[in-house]
């Protein structure tokens, strides 16, 4: 690390932390959601799978959610450590909405999580499913205002300059409903519902291929596959509305993200390519013409302005900005495609008749994980070189500290960050292997497999009934 300045050695350290951070609230977002629904389903139909279920997931939240708080405490810390000028000029615009996620949303969620956990037989049914609703409610509380905060950074809105040169607020409202703020809400709310339903799929596909005439491993993968299916293609929409936000206010992003170096009419969608940012060019690309154009503009002949109509100071990294896109979009595609897998399946009453799905389900788990990251490094490092979208750069944020300290908190959290998530991901991949107690009877092994699933609502109607749609 000795060839690396301070300024990169922060960057990267702030990338570990927020990365190995973000995993957990996208997963704990969702699933506190899905605890809620079990916990109601089962207030509303008395089937005890449900309470076995909401027992087994919520054992996974808590780790989860433990880890979610600890990393997320380490990576405040860098904001005086690391970015003390960054903290400073921007303070009293993102320091109050930092409040406000405590106070609002994290206080929430953790005056309510000891009832939801322990507390059922102690406040009764109806007050423990209303705790598990507020720590659902939480988790999108503390996801409002941590947005809030970045959506600001990425489209500044609302805010003037005192006599130090520090950000002030002239109009909350506009600060946190700033312009690119409903998109990226609406985009990462669902991002985390599908990151729990794949992860939720794919324990309930592990079960399935053991035994697939137990009840909770049936409920479990037909409730992910119904969120597969329903939330993916709203998710692409929502993605798509989000880029022409980005085309809008963060232009250079958005050609980072095509691969467009030049601007001209009738831009064609680079599917994939080599980005060659020295020549300003996608080697060996493949493209349909047209097509980018249409879709960002929705006009076949429309412009799309290209990296070169920016200073080079002002671009993004081209290369990375431009895989983690295709990453990030490749993923929601084969999303899609098991959700429409298994309503075909579901259709033919296959559903939990079908192995190949059942795997592909599997490889499919963490797939989540690996898109939020992927987007979160597209937002990012597709806003560089700014901390604040064209007002305050990068190196104007870094506080004045050494090489040497920051490469030697770096490699202390490197080593503590693994051996400690690391124990803490074992320990849910531990729990995830064993399969959810039943307290209701499975299929008769020579019963033929009804693949209808469940879904929430009338279909659940008998209260004791097998998990086997009518």
């Amino acid at each position: 690390m000795e060839s690396l300045d301070a300024l990169t050695l922060a960057r990267i350290q702030f990338a570990f932390t927020v990365s190995a951070h973000i995993i957990f609230p996208a997963f704990s977002i969702g699933l506190a959601s899905f605890l809620a629904v079990l916990n109601g389903l089962y207030l509303s139909t008395g089937r005890a799978v449900f309470l076995d279920l909401f027992n087994y997931w919520k054992k996974i939240f808590a780790v989860a959610f433990s880890m979610g708080v600890v990393s997320g405490i380490v990576m405040s810390y860098q904001f005086g450590t690391n970015w003390s000028v960054f903290s400073d000029k921007v303070g009293p615009v993102i320091g109050p909405l930092m409040g406000y996620e405590v106070l609002s949303a994290f206080f929430l969620e953790a005056g309510f999580l000891g009832v939801m956990l322990f507390g059922r037989e102690r406040v009764g049914p109806r007050l423990h499913f209303l705790a598990t609703l507020m720590v659902a409610l939480g988790t999108f509380m503390s996801a409002f205002w941590i947005l809030a905060v970045n959506s600001w950074m990425q489209t500044p809105a609302g805010y003037g300059m005192n006599d130090v040169g520090q950000f002030i607020v002239t109009d909350w409202w506009s600060v946190i409903f700033n312009p690119s703020f409903p998109y990226r809400l609406v985009h990462m709310v669902l991002a985390a519902y599908l990151t729990t339903a794949f992860v939720v799929g794919a324990v309930g596909a592990l079960h399935l291929l053991r035994n697939r005439a137990q009840p909770a491993a049936r409920i479990m993968f037909s409730m992910a596959m119904w969120m597969a299916a329903i939330v993916a293609p709203i998710q692409i929409m929502a993605g798509d509305f989000h880029g022409l936000n980005t085309l809008e206010y963060q232009p250079a992003k958005l050609a980072a993200m095509e691969g467009h170096f030049e601007t001209h009419a009738g831009a064609p969608l680079i599917l994939f390519g080599i980005p060659n940012a020295a020549e300003g060019r996608i080697d060996y690309r493949v493209q349909i013409p047209n097509l980018g154009a249409f879709i960002l503009t929705h006009d076949w002949n429309g412009v799309v302005r290209g990296l070169n109509e920016f200073p080079p100071d002002q671009r993004p990294p081209v290369g990375i900005v431009f895989w983690s896109f295709r990453i990030m979009v490749g993923i929601g595609f084969l999303m899609l495609g098991i959700g429409i897998w298994s309503l075909w399946l579901r259709y033919r009453r296959a559903l939990y008749d079908a192995p190949w799905l059942h795997r592909a389900a599997i490889v499919m788990g963490p797939s989540g994980f690996a898109a939020v990251l992927a987007g979160w490094i597209t937002t990012e490092v597709g806003r560089q070189p700014w901390t604040v979208q064209g007002l305050l750069t990068t190196a104007q944020s870094a506080s004045p500290i050494d090489a040497a300290a920051v490469g030697a908190s770096l490699i202390a959290f490197v080593v503590v960050y693994f051996a400690l998530f690391g124990a803490g991901t074992f320990y849910i991949l531990r729990l995830m292997n064993q399969p959810a107690h039943g307290h209701e009877p499975g299929l008769p092994a020579e019963q033929p497999i009804r693949a209808g699933g469940i879904m929430p609502g009338p279909v659940m109607a008998a209260k004791n009934a097998l998990p086997v749609a009518e």
